[in-house]
């Protein structure tokens, strides 16, 4: 096993707050022993209640920034977030098609807690035709999995069942891919999310943390899960070992929010929760 630290890139937009977004996955990277990179997606004008101005970059310039990454780092995993235009979405799926990218994680960011879109719906089919096949998990809420499948979101369990299925259908049928459906916009004090490889349907339940803290978790969950697929590999159930432990992660990244004092609408989570003051994240 390799025990050096795996290099894992996100390519996202940044949010000035921190609490989602490119800082956020660098954050969580480096909790959780990786080496983090960052590829400028897009620039947002954004706090912790709107956001109020949405800028991509060229899709020359965005092709630049990977291309010259890759030529020189060896990337062991990479985290998809924010990508906002049609073309932002295709040159990813083009330069990271190019350089066989592993451990692509896509959490298909369309929607910020403040209710602010973030992804145009000229970009909704592009992101299904030319990225999920490059993917190796996507992990979206209930919401945005009704915008792929174009469907209503499921508003039960047993809806979520059909819908990871139907997810799943989006995906390469030929190699090992896996479907992350987080469950937390159904009613009730539990949640459950459902991890499914096309074979096994796995649940993952957690008691629900009642906490305004909430910006940027889906940002958090799935930059964890990146960190950790590389550091569980070759592993037996090396990913169901990684999703379950970057939710670990997450959930006490929330429990421990209440310790930041960051804005006035839906505050971030506490990234370094382990790391930082003598309450040690407790």
């Amino acid at each position: 096993m390799n025990l050096d630290p795996p290099n894992v890139v996100s390519i996202a937009g940044v949010d000035p707050s921190g609490g989602a977004g490119v800082l956020a996955d660098i954050k969580t990277f480096s909790a959780l022993g990786a080496y983090g990179c960052g590829i400028v997606a897009a620039l947002t004008a954004q706090n912790t209640q709107a956001v109020t101005g949405v800028h991509t970059p060229p899709p020359d310039f965005l092709r630049l920034q990977i291309d010259t990454l890759f030529a020189d780092i060896r990337i062991d995993a990479v985290k998809l977030g924010m990508l906002g235009t049609a073309d932002i979405v295709r040159t990813t799926a083009e330069r990271l098609a190019h350089f066989a990218a592993p451990h692509v994680v896509c959490d298909p960011v369309m929607v910020a807690k403040s209710g602010d879109h973030l992804l145009a719906r000229s970009a909704v089919a592009m992101l299904r035709e030319a990225l999920l096949p490059v993917s190796f998990m996507i992990t979206p809420n209930l919401p945005e999995a009704g915008v792929l499948l174009e469907v209503r979101a499921p508003d039960t369990l047993r809806e979520m069942y059909r819908c990871a299925e139907r997810l799943r259908e989006l995906l390469p049928l030929s190699s090992e891919r896996w479907v992350l459906l987080k469950g937390g916009h159904l009613p009730g004090d539990e949640l459950v999310d459902l991890l499914f490889d096309g074979d096994r349907m796995i649940e993952l339940p957690a008691h629900r943390i009642e906490s305004k803290n909430t910006h940027g978790t889906g940002c958090t969950l799935s930059s964890a899960v990146a960190a950790l697929l590389p550091q569980r590999a070759g592993t037996l159930s090396g990913v169901e070992s990684a999703v379950r432990e970057a939710r670990s992660y997450l959930l006490r990244a929330i429990k421990a929010s209440g310790q930041l004092r960051v804005g006035h609408g839906h505050g971030p989570v506490h990234h370094f929760h382990a790391l930082w003051g003598p309450k040690n994240g407790q």
